[in-house]
């Protein structure tokens, strides 16, 4: 019997109540007792970048980039297997795009290169042939589907690489998803200087080791004489008279003896000398047996250190250098070093990223925003409040109670799930109010309808609870069907309503069907009410 559970459902209904104000507390005061800050969740609801301020972002990754870097692997790994194997070729290049070009010197080798191609390297095709001066020339190409796949993964990659960095970056609740192929919509609440930011999401980090060409002169080459597999990058340094940083040109061999790949960590430190901070480089134990045999060989040579194509330092090796560790040092700043440490401990991305769409949103914006929700949240409860008494007298004081506790219910639902609140989501808050009220509306009027058949007030209101219990939980459920393929299929804000909505749709079920049946319930049983004030 209903009169004899009252008491069990009084303490459900306060329970869900105090979790509720337990969560929310942090919310609402920053004087929190020490015990609480140091045991007990202290979790604020987070704002969304349209009420924090913050950034807004979309790239897009250059997936041709990706394949034309695979295609280069692809070529040097080819030219490697083709002279281990005694092959006779001519030259091997990868040309314009996604080409791989090879001149072959007679039909022997062009069947014994075949074979290597079906054996070795099946995701190549042979895309045409010529014949030039007795020489065969033929040109390869990655397949097609290889190539979507190589372009899919540059994305996935892109994706996770950009989410590490932004994670290492400090920022609460980033908003980090694909959009359509090979774009990435990026929302960053709260920070506070988008170019930093926009650095440190965009840079490639591609960190190679390469020798310094020391046999043939960086001037000749500037002039165009490019000695064969050497290529021409430049690096920065300050003069000493002008304390301006100048650009210098370094000679270097085309070929890269390790990559970022071998990185397993990578922290900033202080110099002992001049107290700059540079960036410490530890390998994992490929990359470290690598450097160790790179370093055994050429010692007395300069390697030099390029990331993203800049010469960060070029120092020469007096020794072997055994243990896995390396450092890039230059004129950082503390903050430049910080970044390089993040990029580089994240990992490169597997090919360069355009910024198509770019917004700031500032936090007087996002103030502005939050006052002006306060405040529709405000006019809305108070306007359904003075409603919902006037029309249903003292049932409508039961229902602008159960209102009252389905927006703290709300409120605290955000701050346990670490939820965002958005713009919409404050909407969604407006509108849960005029959806709480409209259920009990439904009852309300059914309860009214079985007193005016002359029902005593204990059947008419299990006869209004009945009839309209079915018309509420149907179109609620509708409700929350919608709301769950906006957070499937939505973004950003449009994510951040669903979520509210789908929180507003239970707890006003909750607190409509569930709170307010007890109230009366305790009036008909233990008040003996003889009428209901409806």
């Amino acid at each position: 019997m209903f009169d004899k559970n009252i008491k069990i459902r009084a303490i459900i209904a306060i329970s869900v109540m105090l979790i509720a104000l337990f969560y929310l507390t942090p919310s609402l005061t920053e004087s929190l007792p020490g015990f609480w800050k140091n045991n007990l969740p202290t979790d604020k609801i987070h704002l969304g970048l349209d009420l924090q301020g913050g950034m807004h972002l979309v790239l897009e990754v250059e997936t041709e980039k990706a394949v034309e870097n695979a295609t280069e692997r692809i070529s040097n790994d080819l030219k490697e297997v083709l002279m281990k194997k005694k092959v006779r070729f001519r030259n091997l290049d990868r040309t314009e795009g996604t080409t791989i070009m090879i001149e072959l010197r007679d039909s022997e080798s062009r069947g014994q290169f075949e074979r290597i191609l079906e054996e070795d390297f099946p995701t190549l095709e042979i895309k045409s042939s010529e014949i030039i001066e007795g020489q065969e020339r033929i040109f390869l190409k990655i397949e097609s589907k290889q190539a979507e796949t190589i372009k899919k993964f540059a994305v996935d990659q892109s994706l996770e690489t950009i989410r590490n960095r932004v994670d290492q970056f400090g920022v609460s609740e980033p908003e980090i998803i694909p959009q359509g192929k090979d774009r990435i919509l990026i929302q960053l609440p709260g920070v506070k200087d988008p170019q930093r930011a926009i650095n440190l999401i965009g840079k490639t980090a591609l960190l190679e080791f390469k020798l310094l060409d020391e046999e043939h002169s960086v001037d000749d080459a500037l002039r165009g004489t490019m000695p064969p597999g050497s290529i021409v990058l430049y690096g920065y340094k300050i003069d000493p008279d002008t304390q301006r940083r100048k650009k210098v040109p370094y000679l270097l061999k085309k070929k890269t003896l390790l990559t970022g790949d071998a990185l397993e960590d990578a922290k900033v430190r202080i110099g002992n000398r001049f107290g700059e901070p540079y960036v410490g480089l530890k390998f994992d134990s490929q990359g470290a047996r690598d450097f160790d045999r790179i370093t055994a060989q050429n010692v007395n040579k300069r390697l030099a250190i390029v990331l993203d194509e800049v010469v960060h330092s070029a120092p020469v090796i007096q020794e072997r250098i055994s243990g896995g560790q390396a450092q890039i040092t230059g004129t950082f700043t503390m903050e430049e070093a910080r970044d390089l440490a993040i990029v580089l401990r994240a990992g490169a991305l597997p090919a360069p990223v355009i910024i198509l769409e770019q917004r700031t949103v500032g936090p007087s914006l996002g103030q502005d925003s939050i006052d002006k929700g306060l405040l529709s949240i405000i006019v809305g409860s108070i306007l359904v409040i003075l409603f919902m008494v006037a029309y249903y007298k003292l049932s409508g004081f039961i229902a602008n109670l159960a209102l009252i506790m389905n927006i703290v219910i709300i409120m605290g639902a955000l701050a346990a799930f670490k939820a965002t609140l958005t713009l919409p989501g404050i909407a969604e808050i407006v509108l849960t109010i005029g959806m709480a009220v409209d259920a009990n509306v439904l009852i309300f009027e059914r309860i009214r309808e079985e007193a005016r058949l002359g029902k005593s007030p204990n059947a008419a209101i299990d006869s209004g609870y009945a009839k309209a219990l079915l018309t509420i939980v149907d179109a609620n459920i509708t409700t929350l069907i919608a709301a769950l393929v906006l957070f499937q299929f939505g973004t950003g804000p449009v994510k951040g309503f669903a979520v509210t909505l789908s929180i507003g749709i239970i707890s006003s079920m909750f607190t409509a069907i569930f709170v307010t049946r007890i109230v009366y319930d305790y009036f008909v049983w233990h008040r003996k009410i003889k009428m209901i004030s409806i």
